[in-house]
């Protein structure tokens, strides 16, 4: 049974955590503490957690929880995630898992000494309509490869006081949301970029708001990536493959249960496919269960988010920003 500890009163907790553990029998979150102990009291009575303590420190050392969710700020991931590694506990982390490269390699460590899992939370990449896109990708109905563009964008963030538009918080899109078409690259295709060119445009000092990244991957393919939260934009989520003998596209691969498709077009013929509605949130928290539970690691996990971050810190670097942290 895992009982989870949570970090901080997050928006994202209920959808990313609660619900799944709602309906999970193995696993429910039994403790928390915010920014505020009112904060975390007004949290936990809506979202019925039965523990309240003071501080991130208490939350890691709470005898009823075995494994801890950190949903913090990107520049509090490395700090935290360790100090419950460290701990004895189990940790899913929200992406992006670090400020950068290095931090990651860290966190990775301490997992490692510790027998302990360090799960990246790209949710995505356990529900079966990515699943099944990675199937068709490697099973060479496509033909030879030839291009992979995989693109995010929303309606923009306006907030000057929100932590993504703040570089110390490890703000910026790249961070926040252009991890995933990188991710979604990455993993598709299950290669690393050989190499990277990036353009980026920013808001406040070295803060991308939108950035696009032309990358060669093994075997010639070119790949494109395109995070942005630019405002006046519109929210766009989808994968486009080429191949010698057709294409195949993935709308929603971010949230498919809020209504995805995925076409193939091989050969001149037509194939539109759908998956259940089941939360991606709830394919992540299965698999963080079943790794805690036999020791596997996740497809997501420590050494993953090292090369994830890599790519990220390379963007910035070709962007000619900083990299985070």
């Amino acid at each position: 049974m895992i009982h989870f500890g949570t970090l901080g009163a997050a928006d994202i907790t209920p959808i990313a955590l609660i619900h799944p553990c709602m309906n999970e029998p193995r696993a429910n979150v039994s403790v928390i503490a915010a920014r505020s102990r009112n904060r975390a009291e007004g949290f936990a009575h809506y979202q019925k957690i039965p523990n309240v303590v003071d501080d991130y420190r208490q939350v890691i050392e709470h005898p009823t929880c075995n494994a801890i969710y950190n949903p913090l700020p990107i520049s509090h991931h490395k700090e935290w995630s360790i100090a419950a590694l460290e701990a004895g506990k189990h940790v899913l982390c929200e992406k992006s898992l670090a400020c950068n490269a290095d931090e990651a390699r860290s966190m990775a460590k301490v997992a490692a000494e510790q027998g302990l899992i360090l799960m990246d939370a790209f949710h995505y990449r356990y529900h079966p309509l990515f699943i099944r896109a990675k199937e068709i990708y490697g099973s060479g109905a496509l033909g030879q490869i030839e291009s992979v563009e995989a693109i995010f964008s929303v309606s923009g963030i306006s907030d000057p006081d929100d932590i993504r538009l703040n570089f110390e918080t490890a703000g910026g899109v790249t961070m926040d949301i252009g991890c995933y078409p990188i991710s979604w690259v990455r993993h598709l295709t299950g290669t690393e970029p050989v190499e990277i060119s990036a353009e980026a445009e920013t808001g406040p000092p070295n803060v991308d708001m939108m950035l696009e990244a032309r990358m060669t991957l093994p075997g010639n393919i070119a790949a494109k990536i395109l995070g942005d939260m630019r405002p006046n934009g519109k929210f766009r989520a989808e994968i486009v493959v080429q191949g010698t003998n057709g294409t195949m596209i993935v709308r929603n691969p971010l949230a498919p249960q809020m209504g995805h498709l995925l076409t193939t077009e091989i050969n001149g013929e037509r194939q539109d496919l759908t998956f259940d509605r089941r939360p991606t949130y709830s394919y992540q928290l299965d698999a963080f269960i079943h790794a805690v539970e036999t020791g596997e690691p996740p497809l997501t996990d420590a050494e993953d988010a090292v090369k994830q971050m890599t790519v990220i810190d390379r963007c910035y670097e070709s962007a000619n920003l900083p990299k985070r942290g």
